[in-house]
This record gives structure tokens, C-alpha cells and sequence, in this order.
């Protein structure tokens, strides 16, 4: 039976870090309400409302795995570089599964240790980036004839995503003619907007962005997929993971239900004044996901307006920091600055590797760290960092993953995903949203001159000048 996912909130409490933490009797009294939201919650997942709850669990995981695998296994043979474009969701999923799942030297290893092509993420349009990138690519592969695009917009409208769509196109076309179709799979919609008219008209190979799944909860759907499956990463124990932290979320008492306790905590911690979310991985490996959970906080709980239209201007703020390198840059300011934040460590029970540290002929000073591991060593900045944080009075608490494995990966996805589902409610604003977001895509597409949005562009003006 595999391990699951731990949560430790004690040093959230008052008995911890004093007056600065919660009660146990404020526990036990929300109790209730989170029974009540769990029992919404439930409802609708059962009826296909949140979606992004459905993707570890036949019908809709059946068949996502299926046409994954089924395109994975036809076009990995003849892959060497892989390219996804994409932005935000579409991309920090893919970045955060193989900087968990595959060594930090992925790229450099030769194919036969590597178990799929080099994998590329072009997630933002800085032109230096964006052509040092297809630099590599062609240094390595001059013809592109091993290289695969997989471009992601549920649209084709995302206007980051289409340019790099645009000039990634040009230049497979030119290297390849009428054969460069056979080097693009798009993930969009099944059925309507302009990725999907392009790939009708041009032949491409599809896989589907299902119905009412959001980009930032998009990534155990072929969007994060599909990258993951054609690098070697597990997917079924992935998906396997998602479902038993999901079947977790399901339980009407809060001490059972990782993601009610732990956004009852956040929430109510913010409303106290604590609203900087620090998430701090002791583990290079998980520092992405920490990236991935920025947007996915701050994109679903930053909304100026509740659920009844009245102005609240709530969300916490989400920030990343990697243990132990952020002790000499943060911690500083986490212990003695304002207190106002409440930090997350993400750490693993079993090291997936670990190293001796040797003996020397250093003097008495150094002779503590003789016969011990980095591992060891790790562990023990992060006690002490919770400690100094307890010392201080500043609310912390850890998720333990019982190794570093695509089960527990798809673990923790879900966690954070129903996480966020939770406190939407506890804020009663709508989680799976961001107007800001469309505004500022807006006034993008009037700057760039597209037609019928020149008003964009004259509000810009007239505001900014």
C-alpha cells in the first residue's frame, strides 16, 4: 500500500507560538462549517462542477490516459527535443513534474539514460530566452527532424502562446515543408476557437483541454500529461496519487481532510493579518511545484469582489522560497521582520539519495559534520528553522511526502488543488476566475493592434499616457 502525504499544523497553534496562533476550541468550532463545505464541495464534484476533480478517476482519466499514451508511444520513438509552448497553467504544471520526477541534469544525459526526448518549456516571450532556446534546439538537431512542438491554448487566442506558435511554426516549416505538420501536437479545445481551426486545416495530431478545467488545474489532464508521459514519468501512479488524496478531501471531518484543515488554518491565519503564504521546499527537486502554487493561489483567491458583488479585495499573497539556501536570504525577515506570514515546508521523509559526509583534517570545528549526510544535514536546518520560526511566534507547518515519487507528486498536486476549492468557500469568492487577468489581455491585444480592440489601446493611453 503506498504511504501518504503528511500535514503538521502544530506549530500553528497557540501552544506553539502563543498568542500569534490559533486555538484548538477555534478547531473544533469551525468543525461544522467545514462539514458543510465539504458536503458542497462533494456535491459538486459528483456533479462534474469542479472538474479538475474528475481527472484521476474513470471515465474522463481513462480516456485522457489513453489518447496520451497512445501519441506518446507513436511519436517518442522520433523525438529527441520536445518544445511545448505554453504560459502560465499551460506551462508550470509540465516544469514543476519534471523538475520533481527527473534528474536535475535531464537534459545533459545522454538518450539512453535519459528515457525520452530533451524537454524545452517556452513559457514567456523574452526574445533573448525564447531564441537562445531555439538556438540549442537547432544546434542539436540543425533540421528539426527530431524536434516536436506541442503547443497549449484552449483558445489559440492566449496572445504569449500564439506568437511563440507563430515564429516556432515558420521556422519547422521551413526546415521541413509539407512534412511539418507531423511535428506539432496541439492541446486545445475539442471542438471550437482558432487552435482548433488551425489544426483541422493543417493536420496536426490533438489531444483536448477537457471542458471546465482551468489552466492552473489543468495539469493532470493532457495539458501536464502529455510532456510527462513522452519524458518516461509515471502517469498512472500520478493520476494514482491525485485519487487517493482526492478520496481524502471527501471526509466530512476536518482531522481527517487534509485540504479543509489546512485552508481553514491559511484563511483563518490571513484574517488575523498573516497573509503572506510563504511555501518553502527542502528539496531543489520540489522548488517548482512552489512556482506552481503561487499561481494557483494567487490567480484563484485574489478577487476584488465576493460571490454577492460586494468589493472585499481579499487573497493571500503566495511567495517561494527553497530551504535550505533561503535561510541565508529570508529568514531573516520571516523571524524578525513583520508577522504576517505563515510558512509552508515541503520536506521528504526518505532522501531518494544521499551522501557522506567524509572525515578530514580539519581541526575540532569541523569534526560534528564527520560520518554524517547531507541528508542528515537537511533535516536538521529544517528543524532549526522551525524552531527559530516557533521562537519568534511565527505560525509554520509541513507537508511530508513519504519519498519523492510520482504517487506522492499527484498527491500533493491534488491537495493544493481541493486546497484552494476550500478556501474559495471559507472567502466566498469564486476560486475558478481571474478578471484581472482578462483585463490585462485585453489592452495586450489593443497595443498589438489587433482589430476591434483599438478602445484598449486609447483607455491605455489616456491612463498611462
Amino acid at each position: 500500500m503506498k504511504q501518504l502525504l503528511r500535514l503538521d499544523y502544530t506549530n500553528c497553534l497557540q501552544e506553539r507560538v502563543g498568542d500569534q496562533g490559533i486555538e484548538r476550541s477555534a478547531i473544533d468550532g469551525a468543525a461544522a462549517h467545514l462539514a458543510e463545505i465539504t458536503e458542497r464541495l462533494n456535491a459538486a464534484r459528483d456533479a462534474g462542477s469542479h472538474r479538475f476533480r474528475s481527472l484521476p478517476v474513470d471515465p474522463l482519466r481513462g480516456e485522457h490516459v489513453a489518447a496520451v499514451r497512445h501519441l506518446a508511444e507513436k511519436l517518442r520513438p522520433q523525438t529527441r527535443n520536445l518544445l511545448v509552448l505554453g504560459i502560465g497553467g499551460s506551462a508550470l504544471g509540465t516544469i514543476a513534474l519534471q523538475g520533481a520526477l527527473k534528474p536535475a541534469t535531464y537534459n545533459l544525459m545522454p538518450p539512453e539514460a535519459r528515457g525520452g526526448p530533451r524537454l524545452f518549456v517556452l513559457d514567456n516571450v523574452d526574445p533573448n530566452f525564447v531564441g537562445q532556446t531555439l538556438d540549442e534546439i537547432r544546434r542539436e538537431d540543425p533540421r528539426l527532424e527530431g524536434t516536436l512542438v506541442t503547443v497549449i491554448s484552449k483558445s489559440g487566442e492566449t496572445v504569449e502562446t500564439a506568437a511563440q506558435f507563430l515564429l516556432v511554426r515558420a521556422l519547422l516549416a521551413e526546415a521541413l515543408g509539407d512534412d511539418h505538420p507531423r511535428h506539432i501536437v496541439a492541446i486545445t479545445d475539442s471542438h471550437r476557437g482558432t487552435m482548433r481551426a488551425i489544426c483541422e486545416a493543417e493536420g496536426y495530431a490533438t489531444l483536448r483541454v477537457p471542458d471546465g478545467v482551468g489552466g492552473r488545474f489543468s495539469v493532470l489532464s493532457p495539458v501536464g500529461l502529455f510532456p510527462a508521459c513522452m519524458c518516461g514519468i509515471d502517469i498512472d501512479a500520478l493520476l494514482d496519487g491525485a485519487k487517493a488524496m482526492d478520496e481524502r478531501c471527501q471526509e466530512p471531518a476536518a482531522d481527517q481532510n487534509p485540504a479543509a484543515m489546512l485552508a481553514w488554518l491559511l484563511i483563518e491565519l490571513a484574517r488575523r493579518g498573516k497573509d503572506q503564504h510563504v511555501l518553502m521546499p527542502y528539496a531543489n527537486a520540489l522548488y517548482p511545484l512552489a512556482d506552481w502554487f503561487r499561481q494557483l493561489w494567487a490567480e484563484s483567491l485574489g478577487k476584488r469582489v465576493d460571490r454577492k458583488g460586494k468589493e472585499v479585495h481579499c487573497g493571500p499573497t503566495p511567495i517561494k522560497a527553497l530551504g535550505a539556501t533561503d535561510q541565508h536570504s529570508q529568514m531573516q525577515l520571516y523571524c524578525e521582520g513583520p508577522n504576517n506570514k505563515v510558512i509552508g515546508f515541503v520536506d521528504l521523509q526518505t532522501q531518494p539519495r544521499d551522501l557522506k559526509i567524509p572525515a578530514g583534517p580539519e581541526a575540532d570545528a569541523l569534526a560534528y559534520l564527520q560520518g554524517s549526510t547531507l541528508g542528515d544535514l537537511l533535516a536538521a536546518e529544517k528543524r532549526a528553522t522551525e524552531y527559530a520560526l516557533v521562537e519568534s511566534k511565527r505560525p509554520n507547518f509541513s507537508i511530508t511526502l513519504p519519498q519523492l515519487d510520482a504517487h506522492c507528486v499527484g498527491q500533493f498536486i491534488q491537495l493544493w488543488e481541493v486546497t484552494t476549492a476550500f478556501a474559495g468557500e471559507l472567502l466566498d469568492i469564486n476560486a475558478f476566475d481571474q478578471p484581472a487577468v482578462e483585463t490585462g489581455k485585453l489592452a495586450t491585444f489593443g497595443l498589438m493592434g489587433r482589430e476591434g480592440y483599438e478602445k484598449y489601446r486609447a483607455m491605455v493611453e489616456q491612463k498611462l499616457g
